[in-house]
């Protein structure tokens, strides 16, 4: 039986299901029981920020262009959902879709999504780097953050990075902001841990915690949060709540949430 549930983060939406980053991703991945949602994001060449992984856009957009060179109306203008199934068209059984589930996604209309979700809702949001805006991207973040009144203590918010050097502007621009030190291996654990602060959540890999549980415990021990990603199985689950690792960033919300409810029967 689990005694202290773990929160459940949708890894770019319900990913496992719809196309990453999209609108469909996020609602479909709240409808299913998701406690936060898990997002990436860039900023654009006319300084709007949006959910977005990879720096160019051939994987989800099939386009051979870069995210930080377009403008948010030329990003608008392109498909971001296809890619997840391209023989849709073919399928005559197929339901209906609203087109504006699979374009690009704004932060801002993210945001507004969760805030209107009648429960609440958190978010766990990625700064990416290396980037040409550098710390525009964290500037624009908070500024945006604060006009929902989320720059502050308490606020469903957290920002994570790969990034110490990103996570210590947050800190300077809106110190109360929890924050998350990502890490996909031991050695860049151990790297960024001279720069952080005791405050500062681990965030590790899921193969960092399935190859060196010893150093995620000792991270527990020490006193500090562990959030890890990709969690999709039920073994990573077990995994994870045996280290008491406190929130899993999964593709595949609905599959956590029903698992996590059967251990707590």
């Amino acid at each position: 039986m689990v005694e202290e549930w773990p929160q459940v983060v949708a890894h770019r939406g319900a990913s496992a299901e719809r196309a990453e980053h999209t609108l469909g991703a996020y609602v479909t991945a709240l409808d299913e029981g998701a406690d936060a949602l898990e997002c990436d994001v860039r900023l654009t060449a006319d300084g709007h920020l949006v959910c977005v992984h990879d720096r160019n856009l051939r994987r989800t957009a099939q386009q051979n262009r870069v995210v930080s060179a377009m403008e948010l109306a030329d990003l608008e203008d392109l498909d971001f959902s296809s890619w997840k199934n391209p023989w849709a068209e073919l399928d005559d059984e197929a339901p209906d879709t609203d087109p504006e589930l699979g374009k690009v996604l704004t932060m801002r209309r993210l945001l507004e999504t969760a805030a209107e979700y009648p429960r609440r809702v958190e978010l766990a949001i990625e700064t990416k780097h290396p980037t040409r805006y550098a710390g525009l991207v964290e500037r624009r973040l908070v500024q945006l953050l604060d006009e929902f009144g989320w720059a502050g203590r308490d606020a469903p918010v957290r920002v994570m990075s790969f990034s110490w050097v990103a996570l210590r502007r947050i800190r300077r621009m809106a110190p109360d902001i929890e924050l998350v030190m990502l890490a996909e291996t031991r050695t860049q654990w151990f790297r960024a841990k001279p720069f952080i602060d005791n405050d500062w959540i681990a965030g590790p890999g899921m193969e960092m915690v399935r190859h060196h549980p010893d150093v995620i415990a000792k991270i527990r021990e020490s006193g500090r949060r562990v959030h890890c990603w990709v969690v999709n199985s039920e073994e990573d689950i077990d995994a994870c709540l045996a280290l008491g690792i406190e929130a899993l960033i999964t593709d595949r919300p609905a599959s956590a949430v029903t698992y996590l409810t059967k251990l707590q029967g």
